[in-house]
């Protein structure tokens, strides 16, 4: 699989981080190759919040105003891509065909060529206009997927959280895990006492 990997600047840059963490181990398994494309405010708020910067992890990276990049053109017939996280401003300029930057031109890309956009907003709570745009991106065979963790598998840090949304990303992207449990395999309903409380399989 070929994956374009979309980091905007919406708080959320530990998503991403740990995301590429995983890809990386699973690499030469799923026969994937990742490329990263930034937006212009990214590298400043992935420095906030991760420290370094995305360049540091060895996957090719691209700047905003990069037209040269592969998949900059359908015909270089890219597998999918993800933006994690992504700000409502660029879910905004993907929903209305306003191609500004790399970003949101691979995004637009994706789109019109029938492949796989995953979207992964990091915001609270959403406008009107927010959810307006996320229709049109669904509509428009996107999926959004907000970064909202889950609870019924008793994650115990905040890395186990954060894997819940990781976990239903790479199933989206079509890339096999186990990297939280799953209702009904790991995790299942006990009733035995009348309390419908929840136990580990």
């Amino acid at each position: 699989m070929k994956l374009v990997l979309g980091i905007s600047g919406a708080s959320g840059a530990p998503y991403a981080k740990r995301f590429l963490t995983h890809v990386r181990a699973m690499h030469a398994a799923a026969d994937l190759s990742v490329e990263i494309v930034l937006s212009r405010t990214a590298e400043q708020v992935w420095a906030h919040e991760c420290g370094g910067s995305p360049r540091d992890l060895d996957f090719p990276v691209y700047d905003g105003r990069d037209y040269a990049a592969p998949f900059a053109s359908g015909s270089a017939a890219y597998d999918a891509m993800l933006i994690m996280p992504a700000s409502m401003s660029c879910i905004a300029r993907i929903a209305n065909g306003i191609s500004d930057d790399l970003l949101t031109r691979a995004a637009d890309v994706m789109l019109k060529e029938r492949r796989r956009l995953v979207v992964v907003p990091r915001e609270a709570p959403y406008s009107s206009i927010h959810l307006e745009n996320m229709l049109a991106l669904t509509r428009a065979s996107a999926i959004v997927l907000p970064a909202s963790p889950s609870f019924y598998g008793r994650p115990a840090s905040l890395e186990d959280a954060m894997d819940t949304v990781l976990a239903r990303v790479l199933d989206h992207l079509g890339l096999r895990n186990a990297l939280a449990k799953r209702w009904g395999q790991d995790v299942v309903l006990d009733d035995s006492a009348g309390r419908g409380g929840k136990r580990e399989s």
